[in-house]
């Protein structure tokens, strides 16, 4: 653990995102034992490292909400590049059973450095699928090798082909395994406390490919175990149908229905919910993890982000599955969710400042998370260094708005937990060209 002090002196803004939403310009951090000590302007050294700032915007680390990292291997598979999501689904299940539990951490690997160099400071993955032996431990060592926050969620699958299921029944789980897992990922991972580096939440699948009863069981165990749950839900309108003709009511009605509401409750995607389900989510305080990359990819739609932030629901930012948005970068996803707003509600449904807010302080609330996402005494010292001298911020007015409006802008540093992670625009804690040589080595032998 970090025991220096290092001070960020001199950035050209320190974007806070404190209540009052504070930028300071020519501002400092100060920073020790991996937490912030102080937030101002000419903050005295008193014997910290010194990190000078200049040319820089300093935000909170970004927070990734929905992710599937074991997909990373499979990006730009030329079968599924214009399928939408079911289909899209059945091109890729026989490509992901054939992954080992090497493929899976390879894969994780691959997706968290993109991300830590995309200033990602804290993501969630869900893992649904188990090939060949794989286990949640597999992802959560990839997350301790590249050194970023992360959440890892049990996801599952228990209704194959046979009965009904989207899946193909190689890829299911007998529900009594999965529940035993899950408690035992819990108690052998999970850290509850402030400052934590692995956290573990319960993640059946969707609606699709698990039964109502491993949903309801399901939250049930997260609750005795004070976790979170996390699914996908309302993602396009084959899901909608299929909610309809299998329970019989809309899919956040269902989600209600199984205790699949709540502070503690995240779902993903969310691009079909109706306005009396935004409604329930903003009464419970369900959050919602927004995917506008994947959304546009597999043609499902625009998730009616304005009205759930004016209803006062919790919204995040996602990835989501590196083969369905193909690249794992939060800083393109926020420019994304900001564009898509403005599409479908017109050119002020959503400004830069709160795309960028959305990813930093929406992301850590809807991870439960409240010592993240903010820059300020007390808070953890997950924060970016983005090099607005370098050339894509070239002629810019408003350096915090050309974080999101620009061409995607380098992190000159990432810290976590005050500990550099990213420096100099190069990851510390794996070798970039290592990692691409062995993916597509591993490509190539499930291509085969």
């Amino acid at each position: 653990m970090p025991t220096d002090r290092l001070l960020i002196r001199g950035a050209d803004v320190v974007v806070t995102m404190d209540d009052a939403r504070s930028e300071i310009a020519g501002g400092d951090v100060l920073v020790q034992d991996g937490k912030i000590v102080a937030v101002g302007q000419g903050l005295p050294r008193d014997g910290a490292e010194v990190v000078e700032a200049t040319g820089c915007v300093v935000t909170p680390g970004l927070v990734n909400t929905h992710h599937h990292l074991f997909q990373t291997l499979t990006r730009a598979v030329p079968a599924a590049q214009d399928a939408a999501l079911f289909g899209w689904l059945k091109t890729l299940y026989p490509i992901w059973a054939r992954m080992t539990p090497d493929d899976i951490r390879l894969s994780a690997e691959v997706g968290l450095a993109e991300l830590a160099l995309s200033g990602c400071t804290c993501s969630s993955d869900h893992l649904y699928m188990f090939p060949n032996g794989a286990r949640l431990d597999d992802s959560i060592e990839a997350a301790r090798a590249i050194g970023i926050r992360f959440t890892a969620t049990r996801g599952a699958m228990s209704i194959g082909e046979s009965k009904g299921g989207l899946p193909p029944d190689q890829l299911v789980e007998d529900e009594a395994a999965i529940l035993r897992d899950s408690e035992r990922v819990v108690d052998a991972f999970h850290e509850p406390d402030e400052g934590a580096m692995i956290q573990v939440a319960l993640a059946p699948c969707s609606p699709f490919s698990v039964s109502r009863e491993l949903m309801r069981d399901a939250a049930i165990l997260a609750r005795e175990k004070g976790v979170r749950l996390h699914t996908h839900l309302a993602e396009n309108d084959e899901d909608i149908r299929y909610s309809l003709d299998n329970f019989g009511m809309l899919p956040g009605d269902y989600a209600e229905s199984l205790g699949w509401t709540g502070e503690d409750v995240w779902h993903a995607h969310c691009v079909k919910l109706s306005g009396d389900e935004i409604d329930l989510f903003a009464r419970t305080g369900t959050g919602v993890a927004h995917c506008p990359c994947s959304n546009a990819r597999l043609a499902s739609g625009i998730a009616p982000i304005r009205h759930m932030r004016d209803a006062g629901v919790p919204v995040g930012l996602g990835v989501d599955g590196s083969a369905s948005n193909d690249c794992s970068h939060l800083g393109l996803e926020a420019r994304q969710a900001m564009l898509v707003a403005r599409l479908r509600d017109g050119p002020s449904a959503m400004g830069a400042r709160e795309a960028l807010e959305i990813a930093t302080r929406g992301g850590a609330r809807v991870l439960g998370r409240s010592d993240i996402g903010v820059l300020a005494p007390g808070m953890q010292a997950d924060l970016v260094l983005w090099d607005v001298s370098d050339l894509p911020a070239a002629g810019q007015w408003d350096p915090v708005a050309a974080l999101i409006f620009c061409a995607p802008i380098r992190p000159r540093a990432v810290y976590v937990h005050g500990r550099a992670v990213v420096s100099d625009h190069r990851l510390l804690t794996a070798d970039p060209r290592d990692l691409q040589r062995r993916a597509q080595k591993a490509v190539a032998r499930l291509a085969g």
